[in-house]
């Protein structure tokens, strides 16, 4: 890849679970024109008041490198991660894909959810709501190929990310900061 290329990274960002951060967060994209391809937040954990957003992003090496540092300055960012150059990652998002059609359009749509692991979170009549876990691309593909199935509404999550093996991202404790001062 050439420094000029443009390449897809995925950040997991821990920050202080208060009013406006999410703002802060989407303000700093915003304001420097940085496209954010997808963007999920939850509370990871309520008694040290953290939640947890993963950003999808795209970028030069040189922008990408100014997105983890501008983030990182944030006063309510307390790690930032860049799980594409960290290492091995899995990276999911959730569909729900909702199908009207007729008996045999029905039946074709629950053969192409079985070969994708998809599940009926709900069947009223005619209309069928199925759920996949799985990659973008994956998702993207099942949503390609049911369309011809009758499908009508599709509702997507962003993506949610973590790090492969040991390697855990949490609030640098004292000592962690400390150390890596040092060293």
């Amino acid at each position: 890849m050439t420094e000029d290329a443009s390449s897809r990274h995925c950040f997991a960002v821990l920050v202080d679970n208060e009013p406006g951060v999410l703002a802060r967060v989407i303000g700093l994209f915003a304001g420097r024109g940085y496209n954010i391809q997808s963007l999920t937040v939850d509370e990871v954990d309520a008694s040290a008041n953290l939640s947890r957003i993963t950003i999808v992003t795209t970028g030069a090496p040189m922008v990408i490198e100014q997105i983890k540092a501008q983030l990182g300055r944030l006063v309510p960012v307390r790690r930032v991660v860049n799980l594409t150059e960290q290492g091995k990652y899995v990276e999911h998002c959730t569909a729900l894909v909702k199908v009207i059609g007729t008996a045999d359009k029905l039946k074709e749509a629950q053969q192409l959810a079985d070969q994708f692991g998809a599940r009926i979170a709900d069947k009223t009549g005619n209309a069928t709501i199925f759920e996949l876990t799985a990659t973008t691309h994956q998702i993207d593909s099942f949503i390609h190929k049911i369309k011809t199935c009758g499908l009508v509404e599709l509702v997507r999550t962003g993506s949610i990310a973590m790090s492969c093996g040991e390697f855990i991202i949490d609030v640098p404790t004292q000592d962690t900061n400390q150390r890596q001062a040092e060293g």
